[in-house]
């Protein structure tokens, strides 16, 4: 096997939210809103729904830290193109939600396509309501 380093090393962006941040009161309405945005961009396709939350608990080693109320990864593709089979190491991209005792964390990798990351950072920012804050 070996190891090759595929277009550039990828960042991760977060959001934070506190409650009074946001009107979405769980990582499920959280996940509903992005899945929406997924389904309604022309290039994106969802593809799974994962509880990483319930899958780690029911591991007899699983070991959640223990401000993570809730943790779910929305799977999905933008499928502009694919000029080379190592791309696919990198697919397809994934948005992390996560709830704490404080308010809920959002985060993806960064995508070597501009379209996907302005429209990943548009949804996030998304979630910033107006409750309690301005935006």
């Amino acid at each position: 096997m070996k190891q090759t380093l595929v277009q550039k090393a990828y960042p991760v962006y977060s959001l934070e939210l506190g409650r009074d941040e946001t009107n979405f009161g769980s990582v499920d309405e959280i996940a509903s809103y992005f899945k929406q945005c997924i389904e309604a961009h022309r290039y994106a396709c969802f593809i799974a729904e994962f509880d990483h939350y319930a899958h780690t608990r029911s591991l007899p080693e699983g070991r959640v830290d223990r401000d993570i109320r809730a943790a779910k990864n929305l799977v999905f593709c933008f499928g502009i193109a694919l000029p080379d089979p190592h791309v696919l190491a990198v697919r397809p991209r994934s948005i992390g939600i996560a709830e704490t005792s404080d308010g809920f964390l959002v985060t993806f990798m960064e995508a070597p396509m501009p379209v996907a990351n302005t429209a990943m950072e548009d949804w996030a920012m998304g979630l910033r309501n107006r409750r309690g804050k301005a935006a």
